[in-house]
């Protein structure tokens, strides 16, 4: 009776969350009202504020914070709090001097003029600057109603992009060449000359609330296109004529007007949930993304039927040997019986095998909780630096398994310096990561970009690692050296057995290069895509399908260790713990191949900085998917 009480309180429960759920949003992402002005009030907001993000460069690792160039700011700036996953990508977010009053079209508004004087130091290296930015393709980021403001233009085959980012300006080289957005103006023409983007034009669009239950309207695009001109009259800008030109020699006084104009436009069959979708259906490869789970559910088909068929290969045949009427040779062993009393003997270097599954299961744990809040949508694009401040917190939190899973095979493999044991599961991989991530916070603190970690930042990570994730570790510790030891089915033997002569296929280090063959052909397609989000600064939204592809990377990782344990075994090697944790570990370095390839071909980062940069972010990412991947 109770239990039938019991199901239906959950089931009321349920049609209540789900009749509520259209009421429900994340926190900071509620929809806002907009309305014109002499209508507003608390619940409908009259001014749309822009705010600015970092510029950043797919030919510079370094981003830098919108004040560090010479533009327009804010007389009185304000930062909104930024949480721990936005300090780490060195979102740099403020408001700008760009204020408009909903539905009131603004046509060539100045907004200030900045001189560059010659023979001035100061002006000078600021102009050098903003020149070095045009070089690199520096791009704009902007928001408004934590949405980014785009520049949509056409692409091959009439399909339109819309970047979530805008350049500042281009270059035409001493040869005549157009680089990057030049190549959009023919009238960008000039030899070793700068066209600075000092106009744009821009677009918003709105849903009106009228009928719908909600006062004034909510903003579901915003658009802009950028423009270069020269305005004769700073005071009077008219936003027409000549392209904004800044030589490439400093050799004469300049003046660069900053102007902007603004229009209003209602579109009521956008609604304010699906605003994102323009942006992120105008990026292309969801195709490729379903080509990316056949290849890999082939791959695990293939796996499944390999470890399927040598299953039931063993089976049938130890059946028939048992069910012979010659009995004596039914107790003849052979292959990977032979082995069965050394099979369970304590690997060498046991302390560091259990370090390091230890610490895999603490990221397979905080990846697998990641990726499934990210398939629900609260960690969106739109909840900025959630996806980062969330893996953050679940590694501090997860720190009593890592502890646990470490010192239980610690004991299992008969160790008994469990003090060293826990502090080097506690401190060894995470010092690995944390050392290499100061050693790239220097360089970009030497070189004043906006993705340094403040020191107040750093003193916080390192109050969670020690103040929570380390004793955690202790008390994850704690109860596996308490727990008895792992009682293995088969005594081993006093004396280790004589491993015979192998062939080439069976000896460690091939079996290893074989074994992350198959798990990383199942993930390099997506793996292309988590690369261009991260240095090509490319929205990330399919995480359904990298949770899919998690899921068959673990599948994959295990049957491949199975399969080559099993080769091993039958060959008369028992020197199996490490070779099965390196063997799907061994993924990690055709990632860290595929990195290096991907930098060669696919990027155009230049500078010494850029590329420590990106090969010391590389190696952090490679040791902790090889953790994952070994565990």
């Amino acid at each position: 009776m109770k239990t039938r009480i019991d199901m239906d309180f959950v089931l009321v429960f349920t049609l209540v969350a789900f009749s509520t759920c259209s009421g429900f949003y994340l926190p900071g992402l509620a929809p806002v009202s907009f309305c014109e002005e002499g209508k507003g009030g608390d619940d409908c907001q009259t001014l749309i504020q822009l705010f600015v993000n970092r510029l950043d460069s797919v030919e510079s690792v370094l981003p830098y914070e919108y004040d560090v160039f010479d533009f327009c700011k804010d007389d009185n700036e304000r930062r909104p709090s930024e949480n721990l996953g936005q300090v780490l990508f060195g979102e740099r977010i403020e408001t700008s001097p760009y204020k408009f009053s909903f539905k009131k079209d603004v046509k060539c508004q100045e907004l200030c003029t900045k001189v560059y004087t010659k023979g001035k130091p100061e002006d000078k290296n600021m102009l050098d600057f903003l020149k070095r930015g045009m070089q690199l393709n520096y791009q704009h980021h902007w928001i408004v109603d934590n949405m980014p403001v785009t520049w949509c233009y056409d692409v091959e085959d009439s399909q339109k992009y819309c970047n979530p980012g805008f350049p500042i300006g281009c270059l035409v080289t001493t040869d005549g060449r157009a680089k990057d957005a030049c190549v959009i103006n023919s009238e960008f023409n000039k030899k070793n000359t700068f066209y600075i983007f000092n106009h744009v034009a821009i677009k918003i669009t709105y849903h009106n609330g009228e009928g719908e239950g909600w006062r004034g309207a909510r903003l579901v695009a915003a658009t802009l296109e950028p423009k270069s001109i020269k305005n004769a009259d700073a005071e009077k800008p008219t936003c027409e004529g000549l392209p904004m030109e800044v030589p490439g020699e400093f050799d004469s006084d300049l003046k660069i007007t900053y102007t902007y104009s603004v229009t209003f436009e209602e579109n009521n069959d956008i609604k304010w949930a699906s605003r994102w979708d323009y942006i992120l259906v105008s990026m292309p490869h969801t195709n490729i993304q379903w080509f990316s789970i056949m290849n890999s559910l082939v791959i695990v088909l293939f796996l499944s039927g390999m470890v399927a068929m040598i299953m039931l290969r063993t089976l049938h045949k130890d059946i028939a040997r048992y069910n012979q009427v010659d009995q004596e040779d039914a107790q003849e062993e052979s292959g990977w019986k032979q082995v069965h009393g050394d099979v369970f003997r304590p690997p060498r270097k046991g302390m560091l095998l259990s370090v390091f599954l230890g610490q895999g299961t603490q990221i397979f744990i905080m990846t697998f909780i990641t990726l499934f809040l990210a398939c629900l949508g609260f960690l969106s694009p739109a909840n900025r630096g959630a996806l980062m401040t969330c893996s953050v917190v679940l590694w501090v939190l997860l720190g009593t398994p890592a502890g646990y899973v470490s010192s239980r095979l610690y004991k299992t493999f008969g160790g008994e310096k469990w003090k060293t044991n826990v502090l080097l599961t506690a401190l060894l991989c995470p010092g690995i990561v944390f050392a290499d991530f100061f050693l790239m916070n220097l360089i970009l603190w030497v070189e004043g970009s906006s993705a340094a970690i403040p020191f107040g930042t750093l003193v916080a990570i390192l109050a969670l690692w020690f103040g929570i994730s380390v004793p955690l570790t202790f008390v994850g510790a704690y109860f596996g050296f308490k727990k008895p030891a792992i009682e293995q089915p088969v005594r081993t033997n006093q004396i280790p057995r004589q491993i015979p002569e192998q062939s080439f296929f069976t000896k460690p280090v091939p079996g290893i290069v074989m074994g992350g063959i198959l798990p990383f052909g199942c993930i390099f397609i997506q793996l292309f895509f988590i690369l261009n989000s991260i240095w090509s600064h490319q929205m990330y939204y399919m995480f359904g399908f990298l949770f899919l592809v998690f899921i068959i990377l673990l599948i994959t990782c295990s049957e491949a260790t199975i399969l080559l344990c099993y080769f091993h075994l039958c060959a008369e090697d028992y020197h199996w713990w490490w070779r099965s944790f390196l063997t799907s570990g061994f993924t990690a370095v055709y990632l860290f191949v595929y990195a290096v390839h991907y930098f060669f071909s696919k990027l155009q980062i230049v500078g010494a900085a850029s590329t420590i940069l990106y090969f010391g972010y590389t190696s952090i990412m490679v040791l902790i998917f090889f953790l994952f991947t070994g565990e």
